[in-house]
């Protein structure tokens, strides 16, 4: 096949694990081109969860295009007026919404109902393999004041 004049095609990557995957769609070094970070998707399956991280310099903007998922954030900023508060926000098929996270905020989401949650998220800055932004805190053993447990009644 002759590729027409201009158009540029990438392989895409799909980093899978056993809680869901994630596939990178479109870098801010990419020869494709844009002026944002980058665009992913990540997938979360029923009842698992992907959480905590932060980044120090990066902002991320997420949605939920399929399926249903709890995002959960927790201001660890100790100079922070908010300092200490956890927002929780339902975000999907459902509820359609584009959340704005700032540096500093820690963050995870969590997929609810029967299937998997797709999440896309658009970050100001692209991933540095060699020195990545993204601090991880274990999800359930930690010091963040949040249980991911189903709230019955």
């Amino acid at each position: 096949m002759r590729m027409i004049d201009d158009v540029k095609v990438k392989n895409l990557r799909v980093i899978p694990d056993e809680r869901g995957w994630l596939m990178e769609i479109l870098r801010d070094d990419d020869s494709i081109y844009t002026r944002f970070g980058q665009v992913y998707l990540s997938v979360v399956y029923p009842n698992v969860v992907k959480g905590w991280h932060f980044h120090k310099t990066q902002t991320d903007n997420m949605t939920v295009i399929k399926g249903m998922a709890k995002i959960v954030l927790y201001d660890g900023r100790e100079t922070s007026p908010t300092s200490g508060e956890i927002n929780e926000f339902f975000v999907g098929e459902k509820k359609p919404l584009l959340i704005s996270i700032p540096p500093g905020v820690y963050h995870g989401m969590k997929g609810i109902g029967t299937e998997p949650a797709y999440m896309i998220n658009i970050p100001d800055k692209h991933y540095n393999y060699e020195a990545p932004d993204e601090y991880r805190v274990d999800p359930f053993n930690n010091n963040i004041p949040y249980t991911w447990k189903i709230k019955e009644g």
